[in-house]
């Protein structure tokens, strides 16, 4: 592979590793109001953040690409804020890729909630803590395999992004241009050798993150 077959990979890796950071926390209280809440709205707040789950990632990709474009509210402030559009920019894929990769980060966290339960945060209380801080020093790190799973499984999907990341941001070079696309790239113009080696470090990549996950989830279930 050539430099510039390299280029899509360091795009990729910013993405999935800026996706992961906010996930882990913006995920946070909805997988906890979810584990926890007897609302009747629950069943459909569960529903649509698993949406991404099922729904073709070209159907996702052309709605956000709607969403996002700039005659819309949330695409005009941006662009009144900054100046660009969100479409067509990393700043659009990574709004894309964190509703895609949305339920990858929610449903690990709110099984490990759930395990929980509320018992250790009422100890917590009943000795003097603030909710915030039960919740830091108590829940969080209970849930340290729910956090690992929720990290390893939004990080590596979001490596793998091929629908929503071509709609919202099309093939830019250096700007959206990420490795599934540039394996697609590749392989329309019949350099399979490009793209088997590209191919070939994505499967390794996403590999080595899952064999981190289920190794790491083993040695804490025995000891």
């Amino acid at each position: 592979m050539t430099a510039g077959d390299l280029a899509p990979f360091w795009l990729t890796l910013r993405l999935a590793a800026i996706v992961t950071a906010i996930l882990l926390v913006a995920a946070t209280p909805l997988a906890w109001w979810l584990a926890h809440s007897k609302s009747r709205m629950r069943p459909m707040i569960e529903a649509v953040t698993a949406m991404p789950l099922v729904l073709p990632p070209t159907v996702l990709g052309f709605y956000l690409l709607v969403a996002l474009n700039p005659s819309t509210p949330l695409g005009g402030l941006w662009m009144n804020a900054t100046g660009t559009s969100l479409t067509f920019s990393f700043a659009g894929l990574v709004v894309a890729s964190l509703i895609y990769s949305l339920p990858f980060a929610v449903q690990p966290l709110q099984a490990a909630f759930a395990e929980i339960g509320r018992k250790p945060i009422e100890a917590a209380a009943s000795c003097g803590a603030g909710p915030l801080d039960a919740f830091m020093s108590v829940a969080v790190p209970l849930a340290r395999r729910g956090y690992l799973a929720a990290a390893v499984l939004t990080f590596a999907h979001t490596l793998g992004e091929f629908g929503v990341v071509l709609m919202v941001g099309g093939n830019i070079p250096g700007q959206t241009k990420t490795v599934a696309i540039a394996i697609y790239e590749r392989v329309e113009v019949l350099d399979y050798p490009a793209a088997h080696g590209m191919s070939a470090l994505l499967v390794a990549l996403s590999f080595a993150a899952l064999y981190l996950l289920f190794r790491t989830n083993r040695r804490e279930a025995a000891g």
